[in-house]
This record gives C-alpha cells, structure tokens and sequence, in this order.
C-alpha cells in the first residue's frame, strides 16, 4: 500500500467542536435590541446547540429539512445555525428587509419546517403566518413563554452526537436580494463553508486568530454574515454581537470589549463618522475593517486609514459564499507612500486561494489584466455557486463553466480587481463607458454630500449621458456649483454629469445598496434641458 490520509467529511461541525475543545472558555457577547447583554462562551454555545438539535428532532424535524430564522446578530442565533446544521438540517437566514411579497415567496419556496425569530419581529411574523404554508413551529429568540428559545432548549439535556454525512450535504440556504423578480436560492454545502471559512483565517484575507476581538457587523441574514460565524469558531477569536446598529452602541461596543476586527457595508462606517463628528468618541482598538456590500468611498478608505486601520475593501455576493476578493496587501505596501496605498486599497482586491476569476467581452472572450480593458467579472471555484436551489433550468454558468456575476471589472497587472459597474447600470456615452460607481463614489467625497446616485438618461446625440441625484447631510447646503467644482478635481471632463439634482432620500435593496432599478424607471423618459 503507498499509505493515505484518514477519512475525515468537511463538515461545519467540525468548526464548533473545534471552537469547543481548544477554545471553550472564548467569549460570544450579545447586545440585545432592549438594551440587555448576555454573554456565554464557545463552550456555551456548542452545550445549547446539542440542546436545539434535540429540540429540532423532537418537533419533528429530519435530515434535509430547512429550519428558519428571522433575526439580527446574537449568540442565539448563531447557535441555531449550528443547532439546526448539526441535526442535518439546512438552515435558512431570511431578510426581514425583504417586502411582504419576498418574504412569503422565499418561506414557501425554501418550505421551511420551524422558524426562529426575535421578538423585534412579532408583528411582521404574525402578518406573514397566514400566508407561510410549511412552517409548524415557531419559537422566539428573546421570549420569556413556553415557546421561547430558552424554554424549548431547557427540555432537553445535550447529550447529542451530531448528524454524519457527507461533506458535499447541503447545510445552508441564503436567497438572493435581486432587484426584479423572485429572489433565488443559493445552496451552501459543508464542504464549501468549511473550506471557505479556513480561507477567511489567512492574514491577506480577515487576519483572524484565537487573539482576535470580532464584530461582525453585516447582519447574519446578509450573504452568510460574509462567513465569520463559520471563520470565528475555526480560529477561536471572541465574538461581539450587536442586536442594534446604532453608530454610539456600536461604538461604546467596540472600546469596551476592544474589538479589533470589523466587517460592515459603506453605511455603517458613514453613520460612524456621524457619531464619531459629533461625540468626539471613536474606535479605539479596531486593527482591520472589512467594507464590501457596494464600493468603499475614497474618502471612507482615507479617513479609516487615518485612525492607523487597515481597510479590507472585499468584493462578493451570496453566489459566491460570499468572498470573492479582497484587499490584500501587496508587497512594497511599506514603500508605498499614503496616496499610492489609497489607490491600491479603492481597488476591490485579489482573488484568495479557492476563487479564479477573469473578464470577458461580449462573445465571452477572456480579456487581457491590462487595468484597462473593461468586460463581464466571471468567477469558478469550490465556493461558487452551481445551481440555484430548486431551479429547473439546470446550472447557472457559462458553456465552458464559469458564474457570470452580472458585474463590470476591469483586473490589473498584479491581479487586483476592480468594479466598474453593474453591468445594467453602466452608462454608455458615445460608444465608450462611464462607471456610475466611480461617479457616485468621488461626488460622496464632496463636502456636505451624504449619498449619491448616478444614472444614464437618453440623449440624442451621446445615446446616454449622467445625470446625478444627491442627498445632502444634515445642515448642508452644498451647491451644484460646489460639487461640479469638485467633481472635476476627481473625474474625466466627459465623465461631468449633464445635471445634479437634490434629492431627500434615495431608494435602496434590503442589503442596503442603491435600488438603481426604481432610480431608472423614475426617470425613463426624462429629457435633458440642454439636449
């Protein structure tokens, strides 16, 4: 015999025995919506997710069921994840951003058996009973009656070996926010999560170890929570949850418990910089903040990067687990001074170990990483999705199998890649592209600019040209005069757009990016004065 290597599935209970053993007495606090924490360790959470697995079974639930949760970010959930996993269920984090329409399709869809949810969120469950046709028990995370999490779990003792199989079983099941039609489905397996959750431990990617502080700020409901409830028990780090988003908890959060790593999309950190403007308080022990969900302003970037943070800008989506790049460091960072280190970091980064990625032309030809030729960002790897679930049209990819991710990139020399645009919201003028991101992103660095919008509207000689929507900040009185003045500091002349318009408030997905379809629709048949 030459010899081999024992048989041992990936499977994502791994992590949670592991996180058990090696690190049992790591804490996992939670800052609850009423204001209350509670803290236990990963040892607490490995004896209660025994218990819900049990739980799970006596309800009736069997290998393969969907077991839901409609909740922000504590350690309860959390345990149900691993609760509902670790008896072979596929858990189900549902957006409760979603409309009333989504959220009855994806229940129904998904064919959910139990559904676990906070209390915050009684009043849309109630609504959405009637219309939820599979669930059959319904338990609340932060409740005090027999149906409460804590009473369900009280009843059983934890004696519980958790379910085998193997490592390609379905575990997880996350829809999609799509901006038309019904969301879709995407599998997660748990040798995909596992796999993608050791890759989040490398220093280019989160830089996460047992001496880690952790605040997963993106909700646990959005793409997987980026991965870190899968990475954090597999290194051991200290999770800090918060039920609530508000920039002062957050922040009276993070120098209490010294948080040093971070992840959260471009809102959280402009609601910081409120918070941080008006207090005088600031994060004091952040190491690593991790933006991705929409592209990372400049001036975000630079600000954070100020405090002595370094700033992962990643890029990703729930197809893709949801890492497909992110801001590693290159070789001479050292030498670099701050500026050049700006512009490397305004990049959305580089593929990790487990993702390949190219751009191709219309007739998906690959195109060259010249920084400069602009196509469609396709991606492959063991944490890409295949097929969406419960799809009948069959795998989602290109002929020669890549997942064409519906964005606009363009990859430089050093691999480093950069998003352009939504391929549906790129703005053609006069047969050459203007990135509606680029635009947006450098009007946001004008002073008094709170959020920015960039759309193509017709014009009869260019076929399309920019016009942008503004919400000020609060108190501003910024002029058109002032942001075209700086926009031409930041953007190619013909890049200008052709009008500026103020705006209250913009439309936005339920992850909290731009709603660029209601944005286009509005303004389908405007007309330019000038044209």
């Amino acid at each position: 015999m030459l010899g081999g290597m024992q048989d041992h599935e990936l499977r994502v209970m791994r992590l949670l025995e592991y996180a058990e053993r090696e690190h049992w007495d790591r804490e996992l606090v939670s800052r609850w919506a009423d204001g209350s924490e509670t803290r236990t360790t990963w040892a607490g959470a490995a004896r209660d997710a025994r218990k819900l697995a049990q739980a799970l079974e006596r309800m009736g639930c069997k290998p393969g069921d969907r077991i839901a949760t409609l909740a922000m970010n504590h350690h309860r959930h959390l345990v149900a994840w691993y609760g509902a996993i670790g008896m072979g269920g596929i858990i189900h984090t549902i957006n409760p951003r979603l409309f009333e329409d989504q959220l009855a399709f994806i229940g129904n869809h998904a064919e959910d058996k139990v559904l676990l949810y906070d209390k915050a969120f009684a009043p849309l469950v109630e609504k959405m009973k009637p219309q939820w046709k599979t669930i059959e028990q319904y338990i609340v995370f932060d409740g005090d009656g027999p149906d409460s999490f804590e009473a369900v779990i009280a009843q059983e003792d934890g004696n519980y070996a958790w379910h085998e199989g193997p490592e390609r079983d379905p575990c997880m099941l996350c829809y999609t926010s799509g901006t038309t039609g019904n969301p879709k489905g995407v599998v997660y397996t748990h040798r995909s999560s596992v796999i993608h959750a050791i890759t989040e431990l490398q220093p280019d990617v989160f830089d996460l170890s047992q001496k880690a502080v952790c605040m997963p700020i993106v909700p646990l409901f959005h793409a997987v929570g980026w991965g870190l409830p899968f990475a954090a028990p597999a290194c051991g780090c200290k999770l800090v949850m918060s039920a609530v988003n508000d920039a002062h908890v957050l922040c009276e959060l993070m120098n209490r418990e010294k948080v040093t790593h971070s992840a959260g999309v471009p809102t959280v950190w402009f609601a910081m910089f409120g918070h941080m403007d008006k207090s005088g308080d600031a994060p004091r022990h952040l190491e690593v903040v991790t933006i991705g969900g929409s592209a990372a302003p400049r001036a975000m970037i630079e600000r954070i990067m100020k405090m002595g943070v370094r700033v992962n800008h990643a890029w990703g989506m729930t197809e893709t687990s949801p890492i497909g790049t992110i801001g590693a460091l290159p070789p001479d960072w050292d030498e670099m001074d701050f500026d050049a280190q700006v512009n490397h970091v305004t990049r959305q980064g580089k593929a990790p170990f487990g993702v390949e990625m190219r751009v191709t032309d219309d007739n998906n030809k690959p195109l060259p990483r010249d920084g400069k030729s602009s196509g469609h960002l396709q991606v492959r790897g063991p944490w890409i999705v295949d097929t969406y679930f419960q799809d009948e049209s069959g795998p989602c990819l290109t002929p020669d199998g890549w997942f064409d991710t519906g964005d606009v990139a363009v990859i430089h020399p050093d691999g480093t890649m950069q998003i352009t645009d939504r391929a549906k919201d790129v703005i053609k003028s006069g047969g050459e592209w203007i990135s509606s991101v680029d635009l947006e992103n450098a009007a946001v660095g004008a002073e008094g600019v709170a959020e920015a919008a960039a759309i193509g509207v017709h014009h009869p000689k260019w076929e399309e040209r920019p016009i942008l929507l503004i919400v000020r900040k609060p108190g501003s009185d910024v002029t058109e005069e002032a942001i075209r003045d700086y926009l031409a500091t930041q953007v190619a002349k013909w890049w200008l757009p052709d009008e500026i318009h103020f705006v209250d408030e913009l439309p936005h997905t339920a992850t909290g990016k731009l709603l660029k379809t209601a944005i286009r629709e509005k303004y389908r048949d405007y007309s330019l004065a000038a044209a």
